[in-house]
């Protein structure tokens, strides 16, 4: 059982939590007093080279050409290779990107995955096409559970696991992990994420597990040994995975919490706040690491030698290799994704070039080491790396991945003993934060309502990287073997003879007893979850009406709150009788009500342990507050979350005042990707489909993702014209948009067309079936430059002059074609403040 902090005193607490802070830096790495490496010191690694090795690896590069050489450094995604592809060039490695599947279709079973990999396995060490017949490797993202294969166990994001702060239950949770990886024949996985999160309103938060480094530190090394084994163990055997710590270094310090942002710290704290985890990470063996996104005061990290090569490599003797992050090369200052030899003189071992840039950059690097401007020995360098990590992973001489041990084994993906493991790490992670009157636990025998969008929502639940890349477009059906919370309290409650009543919107046949309302946060990931203020529902507070109008009717209501982040929920908690903070718990919300519902006797059937590994805002605006602050005042302090019996901390009466939270002035529709609550769906004739892949189709109309300025961030419409087909971003529930009522307010679109232009392009929003406005830019479209990106603007007012109803916007904005069009779309939002001239009313 885990101490519990005195909960009426909350300075106590921070004093300790800081201790603890202070006093997990000395333990993960003590400064050495030599002042060249003060704050890089050199890591004590549990695998030393073995001379062997060295020479056979050696051995061999003298036998590689200059082309096999750069082609152990390109790393393509399976949507832009081909089998033949790989026959040919032999690339060292490939991967497949959130929402890429074998064949393109989601519902790719295990089989389909392994014959992917076989057959990508038998084409690198054919050696007719290429001289070479070296294995080649598969890297994918399974960062919380092997979460791109359907019917795969989803455990809770790091979020949650941070507040169970159990590093045994973590390399259990990377075991399994592993296990139902190797079932489908890929030999690498792109985690542990180790960034230390400074302001919460980068969109990534819920992939940190704390703001607190030692955490951090401790859980880099307990999931690196989960997924490949102990050094003195069964370290990468064939039941075991190669792991990626990253990003080096500094993603969770952007200033603002903007993803990709520039880190603008010192080089101790870089150290003593952001590098414990490669600390913890590379100590316990991993043999990879990515490098960030993020730029280091004004330096790229892919194009930053000090830090990749002179701290990493050199001062800290990591001898594995540098992965790239998507296309993250291709942001260096004078690079593109094509062309960038400033990355491999950087210390960039493996480029990781998804689309079809692989290939310019394929032929530019040969040509760069061919005139001098990457020195052979860096190239040398690179592959001796790439191959020791093969060698020490024995894919010179397993069998290939259709024959090892774990493959095929299906029974291994969503197994029930992995399932076990998700929902212990969901009692774990949950944080009670208000419990008037002991409302917790509720006893089962009660007739009990659920609500509210979450309580039957496995994708609400699981959150981003989930199947697809931002994790949105799943039903309940795309997670067999899944529970939702709502299923996991039903079995429970009927088991005991009492009943429940689901309805998302609060009404009920019969009055209950007590009512649970699931609500949150819709799935994102990465940039398309970085937020302006921590408010929750800024503009549009459904759920706080939900919780008010139960609350009104005289019922007790325990609020379940979904989040990748803590929020400002200072109404929602006011009108909460309990409240716990459930995080994204994956796929085993039956968890959830092992916690918060007693047993037949009405005892606890198991207490609330979680404590919150972020710091809890006071208001909005307190976006960057952690613990060791100098003015460290939140609402509720790192360490935070109360027990069973336990006295509440919180006021029924807390500020609701929001009057310092910029006015909303702009509203993301598409930025990269869909921004929640907006759903991408295609029109073709009297059919609709959500958009949930990279690539699409219906009837008329296609859609895919590609690179503008960074990964997959605008997308490419291409209608046939054989039909009146549309696309459109809208919500399963109408949206108050009345605060963009103003006539300054415009629906910004930017645009690239391609080819002709229709006589009629409509665009527009929808408020319902009889409820709609739109304009024809068709005549702006024709004017445009083809081939270049150009801004449109049109006046909300003039859709409101048509009937547009702003209280109750369902789709934010349409586009409709009834003729051949080719159209790209990069960025939509609603501006009130551009100040730009619209497009005439019509």
């Amino acid at each position: 059982m885990k101490h519990t902090l005195p909960l009426n005193r909350p300075a106590l607490m921070l004093t300790l939590a800081s201790s603890l802070l202070l006093a997990g830096c000395d333990k993960a790495a003590t400064p050495p007093t030599n002042e060249q490496t003060t704050i890089w010191p050199a890591l004590n690694f549990p695998v030393a080279q073995d001379p062997a090795m060295e020479q056979a690896i050696t051995e061999l590069m003298t036998s590689m050409t200059l082309e096999q050489k750069i082609a152990q450094m390109i790393q393509p995604e399976i949507r832009d290779i081909t089998v033949e592809d790989m026959r040919k060039y032999g690339f060292g490695s490939y991967l497949n990107g959130g929402g890429a599947f074998p064949n393109d279709n989601k519902y790719a079973t295990p089989a389909d995955w392994i014959a992917l990999a076989e057959a990508m396995y038998q084409a690198s060490i054919d050696d007719s096409l290429d001289g070479s017949k070296i294995p080649t490797m598969w890297g994918t993202d399974a960062v919380h559970g092997h979460n791109n294969v359907i019917g795969a166990t989803i455990f809770p994001h790091n979020i949650g696991l941070g507040a169970a702060n159990n590093p045994a239950l973590i390399e259990q949770i990377a075991e399994a992990t592993a296990r139902e990886v190797m079932a489908t024949g890929i030999d690498w996985v792109f985690a542990p994420t180790v960034a230390v999160v400074r302001d919460d309103r980068w969109g990534r938060t819920y992939e940190s597990y704390s703001e607190n480094p030692t955490i951090v530190h401790d859980y880099a090394a307990a999931i690196v040994r989960g997924l490949q084994g102990s050094a003195d163990g069964d370290f990468l055997s064939e039941r075991r995975v190669i792991s990626t710590v990253k990003h080096f270094v500094g993603d969770g310090g952007t200033t603002g919490g903007i993803d990709q942002g520039n880190t603008e710290v010192s080089e101790a704290e870089l150290y003593h706040i952001h590098a414990q985890g490669y600390v913890g990470g590379l100590q316990a063996g991993a043999q990879t690491v990515m490098a960030s996104f993020n730029s280091w005061n004004g330096s790229k990290l892919h194009g930053d030698r000090y830090l990749l090569t002179e701290v990493l490599k050199e001062r800290m003797g990591f001898d594995g290799f540098v992965v790239g992050d998507w296309n993250g090369h291709g942001q260096i200052p004078g690079c593109t994704n094509e062309n960038c030899p400033q990355a491999a003189n950087a210390g960039l071992d493996v480029y990781m070039v998804p689309t079809q840039a692989w290939k310019p950059l394929y032929y530019n690097l040969i040509a760069q080491v061919k005139q001098g401007v990457i020195a052979e020995q860096r190239i040398d360098d690179a592959v001796r790396r790439i191959l020791r990590v093969k060698k020490r992973a024995g894919l010179f001489d397993k069998p290939s991945p259709a024959q090892r041990p774990l493959a095929g084994r299906t029974e291994l993906i969503g197994a029930a003993e992995h399932r076990a493991v998700a929902r212990e790490a969901v009692r774990q992670s949950l944080v009670l934060l208000k419990n008037n009157q002991q409302l917790l636990p509720l006893k089962p025998q009660q007739h009990i309502l659920m609500a509210g969008s979450g309580a039957d929502n496995i994708g609400q639940q699981a959150g981003g990287w989930t199947i697809s890349w931002q994790g949105t477009g799943n039903t309940n059906a795309d997670f067999p073997g899944g529970t939702s919370i709502y299923a996991g309290i039903r079995k429970q409650v009927t088991a005991v003879g009492g009943s429940v009543e689901l309805s998302v919107a609060g009404s009920f046949q019969q009055k209950p007893d007590v009512a649970i309302v699931v609500f949150g946060e819709e799935p994102y990931a990465e940039g398309n979850g970085d937020l302006d203020n921590l408010e929750y529902q800024r503009s549009n507070k459904t759920d706080l009406a939900l919780l008010k109008q139960l609350k009104a009717q005289g019922i007790p209501v325990v609020s379940l709150f979904i989040s990748g982040r803590p929020m400002w929920v200072n109404p929602e908690l006011n009108a909460s009788d309990a409240f716990v903070a459930i995080w994204l718990p994956g796929s085993e919300g039956a968890g959830v009500a092992d916690v918060i519902l007693a047993d037949a006797n009405g005892k606890p059937q198991y207490d609330f342990s979680g404590k919150l590994s972020f710091s809890w805002p006071a208001t909005p605006q307190q976006t960057a507050v952690n613990i060791g602050d100098t003015d460290y005042a939140p609402l509720l302090p790192f360490g935070f979350g109360l027990r069973y019996g336990d006295n509440n901390v919180l006021a029924n009466d807390l500020s609701e005042d929001s009057s310092d939270a910029t006015n909303p002035q702009e509203l993301v529709i598409f930025e990269r990707a869909p921004r929640a609550p907006w759903q991408l769906s295609l029109h073709s004739g009297n059919d609709s489909i959500a958009v949930s892949s990279s690539v699409q189709q219906l009837g008329s109309i296609s859609s895919r993702t590609f690179d503008n300025q960074v990964q997959e961030d605008a997308r490419r419409f291409e209608f046939a014209g054989t039909a009146t087909a549309s696309f459109s971003f809208g919500s399963a529930f109408p949206r108050d948009l009345r605060a963009f009522a103003g006539a300054d307010s415009q629906l910004v679109v930017q645009l690239q067309r391609s080819g002709p232009v229709p006589d009629s392009v409509l665009l527009g929003m929808a408020c319902g079936a009889d409820c709609q406005a739109s304009q024809n830019i068709a005549p702006a479209l024709a004017a445009m430059p083809e081939g270049e990106w150009q801004t449109l603007h049109i006046s909300l007012s003039c859709l409101q002059q048509q009937g547009l109803n702003l209280a109750q916007v369902f789709n934010v904005l349409t586009l409709e074609s009834r003729g051949a069009l080719n159209i790209s779309l990069a960025d939509a939002r609603i501006n009130s403040t551009t100040g730009s001239k619209a497009l005439a009313c019509q």
